[in-house]
């Protein structure tokens, strides 16, 4: 066995067995990264340049920023004003309650860019709300659990920003508007599928639509909304960069939460900052050792290997992305999104861009994938959250999921194969 290739498998091989054995995904790239350095005769301060490369990036900025501002719209009372908006919309449909779930995480996820954050604050709420209206316990958290994949496509999103970074050359605000009309579609097909549930479960029809109450509720959540809007239309209308629009939507989150709705005291703050804090060390952790790990795969030609592997099995396009899906839906049952965008995306980049994929239409395809794996055994994140709210069994509970799952494959399959869809709004506001 030649070098590189002995090379390439005390890197791989010694990652999977680290993280196999519970070690933490940041420490099992940095010592794989090491030893394989080692092995190859490369100076060890290697490692620790493109570890500091790799966080010495100005867009990298807008992490914690979106991340900060997230956790302090979330902890302020956004969730409440939200479901009441969502209810004042959708809740007189049959199975309202289902509906109202799912446009509320469309809306929340467009905040805080997280499925975990979604599923912790709405379905704190409405999956008792749910049950105790005669719903079945597992439809109520399941329907919480793949409403918030929604919020991981929707912009802003912290993902979409490290993807963006990571993939190099991959417009952030193209990346934002390519996420809108795919995270739109996955609501609107389980609202279909939340429907057929709830005619043929006979669950009930919420209170009658009226426009007053749907105006009241509106302008209770106008200020919240208008976070996504500042960091949104700022970034797309060229007025702000990224990190900019980052930064100002902190301040913006800062000012609605403690002095327009004030349901927290200023001591919440404290918390939040704590928080706030503790994800932002693990991501930069994470980004700092997968830049060094990445700048390994490069050494080795590992895209170059995978490439061929691919284009080995089949040289059609449709085949080659089924291919990438599947990877990428099997990876993401075991490993964390982030973990996952940082050491896939300069392996899985050069594969699509060769096969004529859009980088920015990848990102949307990878950060759909990896959701459905944060709702997946027996890593996925957030189910573990919603069996928690709703004391039920992960068993139960991934029974529960198969309907969703379909429902969210197919969504996938079609934002994969139907490219018009995630290129559209890019196209049309941000042509390049």
């Amino acid at each position: 066995m030649d070098p590189t290739t002995t090379a390439i498998f005390i890197l791989v091989g010694v990652f999977f067995l680290l993280v196999f054995k519970g070690v933490h995904i940041a420490f099992a790239i940095g010592f794989a990264s090491v030893l394989t350095t080692l092995y190859l005769g490369l100076p060890l301060q290697t490692v620790a340049q493109n570890m500091v490369k790799g966080v010495n990036v100005f867009a990298f900025l807008a992490v914690p920023f979106f991340i900060l501002a997230g956790e302090i719209m979330g902890a302020g009372g956004i969730s409440n004003r939200l479901i009441k908006l969502s209810d004042a919309l959708v809740g007189w449909m049959r199975g309202g309650l289902a509906m109202v779930n799912i446009v509320a995480s469309m809306f929340f996820g467009g905040i805080s860019g997280s499925s975990s954050a979604d599923t912790s604050s709405i379905g704190s709420i409405l999956i008792p709300m749910m049950k105790k209206n005669g719903y079945d316990g597992d439809f109520a958290t399941t329907v919480t659990m793949a409403s918030s994949v929604q919020g991981i496509l929707i912009p802003p999103s912290q993902n979409a920003v490290i993807f963006a970074l990571v993939a190099g050359s991959v417009s952030i605000g193209r990346l934002f508007l390519a996420g809108m009309l795919p995270g739109i579609l996955l609501g609107f097909a389980l609202m279909v599928y939340s429907y057929y549930v709830a005619v043929k479960r006979n669950y009930p029809v919420g209170e009658k639509f009226s426009v007053g109450r749907a105006m009241k509720a509106t302008g209770d959540a106008v200020w919240g909304l208008g976070t996504v809007m500042i960091v949104v239309v700022g970034v797309i209308a060229g007025v702000f960069t990224p990190t900019e629009a980052a930064a100002i939507a902190v301040v913006y989150s800062f000012v609605i939460t403690f002095f327009v709705y004030r349901e927290i005291p200023l001591s919440a703050l404290g918390g939040i900052l704590t928080r706030s804090l503790k994800t932002l060390s693990i991501v930069m952790v994470l980004v700092a050792m997968a830049s060094a790990f990445g700048w390994l795969v490069a050494y080795l030609q590992i895209p170059v290997v995978l490439a061929n592997f691919i284009l080995g099995i089949s040289t059609n396009k449709i085949v080659i992305l089924l291919v990438i899906n599947l990877l990428l839906l099997v990876m993401g049952t075991m490993m964390d999104m982030a973990s996952l965008i940082l050491i896939l995306t300069p392996i899985l980049i050069p594969i699509t861009t060769q096969i004529g994929v859009d980088p920015v239409h990848f990102g949307v395809i990878m950060i759909l994938n990896l959701g459905i794996g944060l709702i997946t055994p027996p890593v996925g994140s957030t189910l573990f959250i919603g069996s928690a709210i709703a004391d039920i069994s992960m068993e139960q509970l991934s029974k529960a999921m198969i309907p969703f799952y379909i429902v969210m494959i197919i969504t996938l399959l079609v934002i994969t194969f139907v490219p018009g869809i995630v290129m559209f709004l890019p196209n049309l506001l941000m042509p390049v």
